[in-house]
């Protein structure tokens, strides 16, 4: 068995999306408006956001949380696996890409069933205390607020919430014990928290898809 190769793994990406993911004009739109607009190309890949929705689907989520919504791909991905009567509530810091991801979700036929609340994470967090707690929860958002994201999806979730933490591998950089990178840092702070607070229950993987060599945790609460 040969060892991985970029071109290698994006020839196995570019296969698994097609026999498994397909098509989809919604997804591939909310892409496009994506890049037109100069947002960065940090979406989930295809299988990855694929993964999002049967995750809502099998924990049966009804109320799902996203910390970082971008053009709103993984939203839609989540949005589609919820009941209709289920609510995806997405947080965005920048008033000009929440309203790109508006225009996506309605596109995609998904607005009804996603609010997006606009501003910075650590200050909306907050203000979601005390409402029907979210079934799952979605961190994607700057990576050295990682332990106060995972704080509070604990803080707003149940027992049985499912949490998951994107871009957890960074290359291999988070096993770097001397990096000085504060989003490495970040990470590797979160991962250790999922791994020492009694409240969280977790693993992680490595992933090598379109977007290259990461991973993703996942975490359910206790």
């Amino acid at each position: 068995m040969s060892d991985p190769t970029p071109e290698l793994w994006r020839r196995v990406d570019a296969y698994l999306t097609e026999t498994l993911v397909g098509h989809d004009p919604g997804l591939e739109h909310a892409v496009a408006d994506q890049r037109a607009a100069g947002l960065p190309p940090i979406e989930v890949a295809p299988v990855n956001g694929k993964f999002l929705h049967l995750i809502a689907r099998i924990s049966g989520a009804r109320r799902v949380l996203e910390i970082g919504t971008l053009g709103a791909y993984s939203t839609i991905w989540m949005a589609r696996g919820i009941p209709s009567d289920g609510q995806v509530i997405t947080i965005e810091a920048e008033p000009r890409i929440a309203e790109i991801a508006r225009a996506n979700l309605e596109r995609a036929g998904v607005a009804e069933k996603v609010e997006v609340r606009l501003g910075r994470a650590a200050d909306v967090l907050p203000t979601l205390e005390g409402a029907e707690p979210f079934d799952l929860v979605f961190i994607d958002a700057d990576k050295e607020s990682n332990t106060i994201y995972l704080d509070w999806a604990a803080r707003l979730g149940r027992p049985g919430t499912v949490v998951i933490v994107d871009n957890t591998v960074r290359g291999g950089e988070v096993a770097n014990p001397a990096t000085e990178n504060p989003q490495i840092i970040g990470v590797q702070r979160g991962l250790e928290m999922l791994g020492r607070d009694a409240r969280f229950d977790a693993t992680a993987l490595q992933t090598l898809d379109l977007k290259g060599y990461d991973g993703v945790a996942l975490a359910v609460l206790v």
